[in-house]
């Protein structure tokens, strides 16, 4: 909390230069929205029957007309479609009045009814993953955010110890020619393997980049410039379907996105355009490197310090733990989180509500399937709801704090869930609509805010290992859509009844986490172990304040400023009282020279 009061705050603070590396890093954060976006379009399904095949039928229905040709090949659904994956089978003798005596599966492939707007070639129709191959392409997403999970887990610990920007750089990097290999492969075991590590490039890319913006900020730009960022997100996912309208080819898409982050690559590679985290330096003790990211920083923020602001006294404000020589980096690993009480108590209840802000999304978007799907209605829907949902968070998370707005958003959630089981059956079509929509909106904010304050909770030296975590729970939330669909939603009340259970649990376990609403970010374990939830009520009851000491009105921070400056006058104070103390003692007391003269003249 040193660095953030006594020396960020000194070097200008979120001042100019600040600001537009914030600006500049939300633009990256758009180019990978579009990245990790863009397995929901590459891998649609559109809608598809199976191609009538005249070897099947009576040979007087075999050169019948269009519409008796589909007629006598292909049943019909309880809703009146036709069936995308079987064909009516008939007698070996029939005539042109037989009737067919069962079904099988297509033979001649199937015709897709390819949109207008949009992708008209995906993966799905290029190698036919549909009908019995579906659960190819359901299994081609879960592989997808397992990579997502390698990508948080293993980027987050190499933030820790190589660095923000080094962890930045290096997944970026690989990610475009992981890119290029995508829109080259040549089958689906490529594909699928290739999308694994695209994923997970981009999701340590991501991680890396959200904690190095969040060390940047000083208490009151936190919330918006991670929400500004967060909406360049959401910009670059609205941005992806007029992409596809543009490239109508899966693979030219995926070239498209490559191109995109290969043009951002070129401007952030340059160490001046993404400098390393002077917070991360100075908390590891990487004294050489920290004082010259901070004088970057200052100079760049209009801020001339002179030299005795660099030196290690100042620094590291910790004079009576150095030796004669440099302190020498000391780094932390993600096994030490387990070995804490409170750091690691607030990072399983904030996992655990973003998993189960992801994971209970799908009870809300399976509601929407009775809906027409024109032009990626589903897509549009959860892109808009995410956009609001942020929005919400920035106009209540700072004026009410995180702990209320966190508690407020899963309740809702829960209710929205807990209605929607018990009397879905007996409630109108535009009601249940509603609620699935509140849901979404409520689901998102809750793991977009469970994120957020995971990372101000988390201390600086364990900060992307620990992020690494709440992430990777909130994508094995997301992974549970692409499983349930592989067994058709078999299990689906099931997964109802656990995850409005666990909302309500999580209700419970929010009371346990801590308030970082303006207070600065932590930088040690020690003081990561410091923070204590508040109170449930504010007591009324007045207490006596010490002029000198009490805090300014609304700042419960510890200023080592002004600590400093009081105990030098409290030296001064004390030192002008022991010579005022001496003088009057030598004036009371008889002067011995004198006393002896007056005994010799006796």
């Amino acid at each position: 909390m040193a660095l953030e009061g006594r020396l960020l705050r000194a070097a200008g603070g979120f001042g100019r230069r600040s600001r537009l590396l914030a600006a500049g890093w939300g633009l990256a954060a758009g180019g990978l929205g579009l990245g990790l976006a863009a397995g929901l379009l590459l891998a649609a399904t559109p809608p598809h029957r199976c191609r009538p095949d005249p070897a099947l039928l009576p040979a007087p229905l075999r050169h019948a007309s269009a519409g008796r040709l589909l007629n006598a090949s292909l049943p019909r659904r309880p809703d009146g479609a036709w069936s995308p994956c079987l064909l009516f089978r008939y007698p070996p003798r029939g005539g042109a009045a037989a009737q067919p005596n069962g079904t099988g599966p297509c033979t001649r492939g199937w015709r897709y009814a390819l949109p207008h707007a949009g992708l008209r070639s995906t993966a799905v129709t290029q190698w036919d993953l549909v009908c019995s191959n579906h659960w190819k392409v359901l299994l081609e997403q879960t592989t997808y955010l397992l990579g997502w999970i390698l990508g948080y887990l293993c980027f987050g610990s190499a933030c820790d110890r190589l660095g923000r920007r080094a962890a930045f750089v290096f997944p970026w990097m690989l990610s475009i020619p992981l890119g290029v290999a995508v829109a080259l492969a040549v089958n689906y075991v490529m594909l699928a393997l290739l999308r694994l590590f695209f994923g997970a490039m981009l999701a340590g890319t991501f991680l890396s980049l959200y904690v190095a913006r969040l060390e940047l900020c000083d208490p009151p730009h936190r919330l918006i410039v991670t929400m500004g960022a967060g909406f360049c997100w959401v910009s670059g996912e609205l941005l992806l379907p007029g992409l596809a309208v543009a490239c109508q080819d899966w693979r030219i898409l995926q070239g498209a996105i490559t191109l995109v982050l290969a043009l951002l690559a070129l401007c952030w590679w340059c160490p001046s355009l993404f400098p390393e985290s002077a917070r991360w330096l100075l908390a590891t003790r990487q004294l050489e490197e920290g004082r010259r990211i901070l004088r970057s920083l200052a100079e760049g923020n209009g801020v001339h310090l002179e030299e005795d602001f660099y030196t290690p006294e100042h620094l590291f404000a910790e004079p009576q733990s150095l030796s004669e020589e440099l302190p020498q980096p000391r780094y932390h690993n993600l096994c030490e989180i387990f070995c804490t009480r409170i750091i690691w108590k607030n990072c399983l209840i904030l996992g655990f509500t973003a998993f189960i802000g992801s994971g209970i999304r799908h009870c809300f978007t399976r509601n929407l399937a009775p809906y027409p799907q024109h032009f990626y209605f589903p897509y549009f829907l959860l892109a808009g709801g995410e956009a609001v949902a942020l929005l919400f968070l920035c106009l209540t998370v700072d004026h009410f704090g995180r702990r209320p707005v966190l508690l407020l958003t899963t309740i809702l959630m829960g209710i929205s869930s807990l209605v929607l089981l018990a009397l879905s059956q007996y409630l109108m079509a535009w009601l249940i609509l509603a609620l699935s929509v509140l849901g979404i909106l409520t689901s998102q904010a809750v793991t977009a805010l469970s994120i957020f304050l995971a990372s101000e909770v988390l201390p600086t030296v364990v900060r992307g290992a620990g992020l690494g975590l709440i992430l990777a729970a909130s994508a094995v939330g997301l992974a549970v859509t692409p499983i349930m669909d592989i067994h058709n939603s078999r299990g689906f009340f099931l997964h109802h009844v656990v995850f409005a259970s666990f909302a309500i649990l999580s209700v419970l376990s929010i009371m346990l986490l801590p308030e970082t609403s303006g207070r600065p970010l932590p930088d040690s374990l020690c003081e990561g172990e410091n923070q204590r939830r508040p109170p449930l009520f504010r007591s009324r009851r007045q207490r006596d304040q010490v002029p000198l000491l009490s805090p300014q009105p609304g700042d419960g921070a510890y200023d080592p400023a002004s600590y400093a400056r009081l105990v030098t006058a409290t030296k001064k104070m004390l030192g002008a009282h022991r010579g005022s103390d001496s003088q009057l003692r030598m004036k009371l007391l008889p002067d011995p020279t004198h006393r002896d003269s007056a005994a010799e003249g006796m």
